[in-house]
């Protein structure tokens, strides 16, 4: 069943068209990625179908009562409660439940007062029955949203139990973000939209977060740079193309592959047609003054006029850049010696040992908090550490890409400015070349940066770095706020490399990519990691699950007998046998015999019609598939004949055929989960 639906939809902004005539039907099986590059019209999109914004043309039709769940990229949450009072006052409709039972049960009170009242036994049991049921709402709210759950989610996404009765307004963005995510999650909503949801997670949070969407059975629509995090969550693609937005049934991967296997056959199309084209003009050339090639001259015009225009598949603009050659260094680019760093007596590093070599690729890993940002602002003198020493190698010059740098630029410079100020000597031309490479044209190098997007500001302080990078690279979190695309350029730059690196990174594909060496943060300390990175998720993966062990035991043994109220002096209590269920009636037994038919009634013409179009379904896309084979051969256009124009035709035939089948097949499949959840529900 659908829980939103867009038909027709457009929106333009600053005069520009992000999309038109947009149509998107979400399902609570959806499972949807928006991709396409920064300014596109994703984020747009997002929150249109979460409500926050409107469409300048078409209608948005959400379902009647959907609970529709939206995590923007930057969240706003002030304070005045707790951590764990904001999880538990995120669930819509418990306050109101609250007030309303509070309400009844004071009515209740009342009634019972005024003995002589004609209706007094009439309402005391109205209102008794109604504080029941009350009641009993209340207590599926606690079992659907009780206090365990919200500790599972929270731990997952890196809370400690210290944190859980701390004030709201006490945590830092990234973890206020956190907040609103694990807020989110625990609401177990009909839709839930997360644009850029791991940008201020770690990795483990990142493994457990994938972990935790792929067990719900609610519909999704995501934005994320992370192809590994989107080929694991989703089951299509919604994509911002040159030519408009596209969809696409599986995963990127599989979204990737499809797009390919467009673009050639309508090159192939394209050229097969371009062939036809010339020899059709080669005859009425050769043949036009010829009365007696007149017919066949005509004949040809009006296919020539007749004949289809192929366009070819456009492409975005993406970042293409490589850095240039550096100056080779010592062997040893890095020592460091008993390095410490406390902020109060709050002690981040203690005693680090290590050792840089030339060429060395590192990513760092570790929870948010244990130091790993921290080391590299030292290492960058951003900060000063507390104790210990550290000392670059011989030739060495250190550049510094942090995760702040995007928002820390002077917004009143221009884009030009901003990176010639880093330039130390470059020329005009070579500044402007590294701007053109992060797609910064002649018109964009004047705005002020202060205007520009979060995914903009990233590429100006890339560009920064570009411009002089050093031959060993600091890089913290390189890829927040870079679209996919970029993201991925980022890593292929990143790869030709001939200096040193060492990067802390969320992004698994990016790690995969560019880390030869991996280095663990935890404790204080600095190690090398001996396993993968596969076995380091492992390790979280099998850490959290000992978290949720824990705090299942402890709900375990509050809802114990005796564990709260009651005697327990005397020790522990055998459980009470469970009673036997008592025999059913005759009456009953028919009623139940009743429902089933009732059901099977309902439901199997239903299931019956549903499978029939699937069969038909799948011949007609095995009957498409093996035409696109067949016109996809450039020798099939060689020929003259009727065989192409036939074929062309069928194909049309089928297409429209096909999409008729899939539109008929949804709406049974929404029949059939309707009159489930009617049945159900009567039952």
């Amino acid at each position: 069943m659908s829980v939103v639906v867009l038909e027709n939809i457009s929106i333009t902004l600053g005069g520009k068209t992000l999309f038109d005539d947009v149509s998107l039907r979400l399902a609570e099986d959806n499972r949807i990625g928006l991709i396409g590059p920064n300014g596109s019209g994703k984020t747009t999109l997002m929150r249109i179908l979460a409500g926050a914004s409107q469409p300048d043309g078409g209608a948005v039709r959400p379902r009647k009562g959907a609970r529709i769940a939206y995590l923007p990229q930057d969240v706003t949450v002030g304070g005045g409660r707790s951590l764990m009072t904001f999880i538990r006052e995120s669930v819509p409709g418990r306050k109101a439940l609250e007030a309303e039972i509070e309400e009844t049960e004071q009515a209740l009170a009342d009634a019972g007062m005024d003995t002589d009242a004609d209706d007094y036994e009439e309402r005391m049991i109205q209102l008794g029955g109604r504080v029941g049921e009350l009641h009993e709402r209340l207590a599926d709210y606690d079992r659907l949203y009780g206090d365990h759950e919200a500790q599972r989610i929270l731990a997952g996404l890196g809370f400690q139990d210290a944190d859980h009765e701390r004030d709201l307004g006490e945590f830092s963005g990234g973890w206020k973000m956190r907040a609103v995510l694990c807020s989110l999650l625990f609401q177990r909503p009909d839709l839930l939209l997360l644009d850029e949801p791991t940008n201020h997670l770690d990795m483990p949070s990142v493994a457990w977060l994938s972990d935790f969407l792929r067990q719900q059975s609610y519909g999704l629509v995501l934005i994320s740079h992370d192809r590994e995090f989107l080929n694991e969550q989703i089951n299509r693609v919604v994509s911002f193309e040159p030519e408009g937005v596209r969809q696409y049934e599986g995963d990127l991967d599989s979204y990737q592959r499809q797009r390919d296997e467009e673009r050639v056959l309508l090159e192939n199309r394209a050229r097969n047609l371009q062939k036809e084209k010339e020899h059709l003009e080669q005859f009425v050339r050769r043949f036009r003054a010829k009365a007696s090639k007149a017919a066949a001259v005509q004949s040809r015009v009006k296919r020539l006029e007749k004949m289809e225009t192929i366009e070819l598949h456009g492409e975005h603009q993406v970042m293409s850049f490589r850095f240039p050659e550096v100056e080779r260094t010592g062997k040893v680019v890095l020592e460091v010696e008993g390095l410490t760093k406390s902020y109060g007596d709050h002690r981040v590093l203690q005693g680090v040992d290590l050792k840089v070599m030339r060429g060395q690729r590192i990513g760092l890993l570790g929870v948010n908090g244990a130091g790993k940002t921290t080391l590299l602002r030292i290492l960058a003198e951003e900060i000063e550490p507390t104790g210990g020493v550290y000392e670059f190698g011989h030739k060495t010059k250190v550049g510094y890409y942090a995760q702040h740098h995007a928002e820390s630029l002077d917004g009143k410079q221009t884009v030009y400015e901003a990176v010639a100020s880093c330039s130390k000597g470059a020329s005009n031309q070579q500044i402007r070349g590294v701007l053109g490479a992060m797609l910064f044209g002649e018109r964009e190098i004047d705005k002020h940066v202060g205007v520009l997007s979060g995914g903009e500001r990233a590429r100006v302080a890339l560009a920064q770095l570009l411009i002089d990078p050093g031959n060993v690279l600091l890089m913290d979190e390189p890829t927040n706020h870079l679209d996919l695309q970029s993201s991925e350029r980022l890593a292929e730059a990143l790869g030709t490399f001939g200096g040193t690196l060492l990067f802390v990174s969320h992004n698994r594909s990016f790690v995969r990519k560019l880390a030869k060496q991996l280095w663990f943060v935890e404790g204080g300390k600095v190690v090398p990691y001996p396993g993968t990175l596969d076995d380091y998720l492992a390790r979280c993966r099998l850490e959290g699950e000992e978290k949720k062990a824990a705090i299942a035991g402890a709900a375990d043994l509050r809802r114990a007998p005796g564990a709260t109220g009651g005697d327990s002096s005397s020790g522990p209590k055998e459980a009470p046998a469970p009673e036997p269920a008592p025999a059913k009636s005759k009456a009953d037994r028919r009623k139940e015999a009743a429902a089933r038919r009732e059901r099977r009634n309902r439901l199997r013409p239903l299931e019956k019609r549903a499978s029939e179009l699937e069969k038909k379904i799948a011949k007609l896309e095995k009957e498409q598939a093996a035409r696109s084979e067949t016109m996809a051969d450039p020798s099939f256009y060689e020929s003259e004949g009727e065989e192409q124009a036939n074929l062309s035709r069928d194909f049309a035939r089928t297409q429209a055929e096909l999409e008729v089948a899939m539109e008929t097949w949804t709406e049974v499949q929404e029949e059939l989960e309707t009159a489930r959840a009617e049945l159900d529900a009567a039952g």
